[in-house]
């Protein structure tokens, strides 16, 4: 078995099981670790080498290897890499880590000061897109490190992406990013949830108004993925309504700790937190419509 892997995954779920799927395809060997026995069994299936922890994932790591974490939050993160079994016993000088969920900045900036500390490099590379993009290499990677790691990467990256935008060397520039994309994704399938919701109420044909929408002014890629689902009362998640949840948190916490007040940002999260109320977490976002139904 090749035990000198230059990347390794944690995570295998949507997001890091459609970049597993992308680099399998391409080729790379690639080892794998998740702690849901489906997605890690599912990843194997793809050609994966399978890992029983963290910590064994960076042990097959190459000298330069990259140790990417796709899981959801900066718990799982933290655990991913500190906890029992967490892959930094393993790491070593030269190796870097991937960080592609969305995060604080300050959780980004912390993690990349304690790797740094060990001689480990920090990629801050959040993404957008969805599992399908992901898969099929469409997805956007707004990445942040340093000249070295940049120019290191640059394989695995166009591997991964055919939309990579760095977005400078600052650990936590990913995430800002990502938290501003985010927060007008959320804006956006609010607006959009309302829009159809309205037209429903005047008795238009939702279908046809959104076909009206899509071809105007009022479109958007996030109204028009969830609204055509919603309108069929598709509600199976691709994309939880935990995460706009979180990340509208996060976008909002970082406009107030830079002193600049999001109105239509704090709605949004306000919003959400509403459809988590109503027991939605695990539903797809595209179940902001039926919030707006109610209204």
């Amino acid at each position: 078995m090749n035990t000198h892997l230059s990347v390794v995954i944690v995570g295998a779920g949507n997001m890091g099981g459609g970049m597993l799927s992308r680099l399998c395809e391409l080729g790379w060997s690639v080892g794998v670790h998740d702690t849901d026995p489906l997605a890690h069994s599912r990843a194997v299936l793809k050609g994966a080498i399978p890992c029983p922890s963290a910590l064994e994932a960076a042990r097959k790591l190459a000298p330069d290897g990259v140790l990417l974490v796709a899981v959801v939050d900066a718990a799982q993160t933290e655990a991913v890499l500190w906890g029992e079994g967490g892959a930094c016993a393993a790491l070593q000088p030269g190796q870097a880590v991937m960080l592609c969920p969305t995060l604080g900045p300050g959780t980004v900036q912390a993690q990349a000061e304690r790797l740094a500390l060990l001689g480990i490099g920090c990629i801050d590379a959040p993404m957008s897109g969805g599992p399908l993009r992901a898969q099929d290499g469409s997805m956007s990677l707004m990445v942040a490190c340093s000249d070295v790691l940049w120019a290191r990467s640059q394989n695995l990256l166009d591997a991964l992406s055919q939309k990579v935008f760095r977005v400078g060397t600052r650990a936590g520039d990913g995430a800002r990013t990502k938290l501003v994309n985010n927060l007008l994704a959320a804006v956006n399938l609010v607006g959009a949830a309302e829009a159809m919701a309205l037209a429903e109420r005047l008795g238009l044909d939702p279908r046809v108004t959104l076909s009206v929408i899509e071809a105007s002014s009022g479109q958007s890629w996030i109204g028009s993925d969830r609204m055509h689902r919603a309108l069929q009362d598709d509600f199976a998640p691709r994309a939880h309504v935990t995460l706009l949840a979180k990340d509208t948190g996060l976008a909002v916490q970082a406009a107030e700790e830079a002193g600049f007040d999001p109105p239509l940002g704090r709605l949004a999260k306000d919003l959400f937190a509403q459809a988590l109320g109503m027991g939605w977490a695990d539903l797809d976002d595209a179940a902001l419509l039926q919030l707006m139904r109610q209204r």
